[in-house]
């Protein structure tokens, strides 16, 4: 019996042996004819094909070699066809790896680094045109490919597109509330405060009635302010506060004035350019 056993064991150890040297077999004859088929898929243009064997031949190297210069070109080419396709963030990614992989000479890789930063330029470019036009999603997504390991920087950018348009949504906000409650001054001073283009054009209307009342009140004060060194001259706090009481009622800033005037036992006087409010007496003209 002993005997058998190790003829069966020896015929075991021959078979799998075999085995392992058909595969490994296999495995070697394959791998020498993936250089020729990625040439081939290469100069056809077929470059999923061409992708497909690279990735192939680099697993199968097993002494270390590099893949050849074909692979890069594939990967070169895959990624200009992406970004030409607006699949921006597939060309990104398969362009990092090119440069990743170190194939090529240095002339070639520094082309390859220069093409990315183009590409990532381009994109926040991009973002940046949308940002202003007020779309701020848009701009979001346009920069989302860039991520903080292939473009530092690229998320401080983002959180600054939403910073800056919350601010100015919260000042638009504010601006309204403002003018609603006609504190004209305080509505000037959000309105300066706003530095978006889309977010300066949102509140365009509301400039123009801030504005408008805020150079009405001007007029009314220059109304107000002439003569007050005569005894006989209503001013100060007692004419403002019937003006303003005219003024809610509804009436534009000069009828106020008049009626104020009126109300105080004054007449409006012109004097050349301006206006005042002078007592009437007894024996005046």
């Amino acid at each position: 019996m002993a005997p058998r056993r190790l003829l069966l064991l020896r015929l075991w150890l021959v078979a799998t042996i075999g085995v392992v040297a058909a595969i490994a077999g296999s495995a070697w004859w394959w791998e020498k004819q993936l250089p020729g088929k990625l040439q081939q898929a290469a100069q056809e243009g077929d470059l999923e094909a061409c992708l497909n064997y690279g990735e192939q031949l680099s697993a199968l190297r097993w002494l270390g070699s590099g893949a050849p210069e074909e692979q890069a070109l594939c990967r070169r080419q895959q990624a200009e066809i992406l970004w030409n396709d607006g699949q921006s963030s597939a060309a990104l990614k398969l362009q990092t790896q090119l440069i990743e992989s170190g194939l090529g000479n240095a002339e070639s890789q520094q082309q390859d680094r220069d093409k990315l930063a183009l590409w990532q330029e381009q994109l926040r470019n991009r973002a940046l045109v949308l940002f202003r036009d007020g779309d701020l999603e848009k701009a979001l997504e346009t920069l989302s490919p860039l991520t903080p390991a292939s473009s530092p920087g690229s998320s401080a950018l983002s959180d600054t597109l939403k910073e800056t348009w919350n601010r100015n949504r919260l000042n638009h906000e504010r601006i309204k509330e403002l003018v609603e409650a006609e504190r004209w001054w305080e509505a000037l001073d959000s309105l300066n405060r706003l530095d978006h283009p889309w977010w300066q054009q949102q509140a365009k209307s509301q400039r123009q009635t801030v504005e408008t009342a805020i150079a009405e009140l001007r007029a009314t004060e220059e109304h107000q302010q002439h003569g007050e060194s005569g005894p006989e001259v209503i001013a100060g706090p007692e004419l403002d506060t019937a003006v303003q009481s005219s003024l809610d009622a509804g009436n534009d800033p000069w009828d106020a004035f008049l009626s104020a005037c009126d109300q105080l036992g004054g007449r409006v006087v012109e004097d050349g350019p301006e206006s005042f409010c002078r007592r009437i007496s007894d024996g005046s003209p």
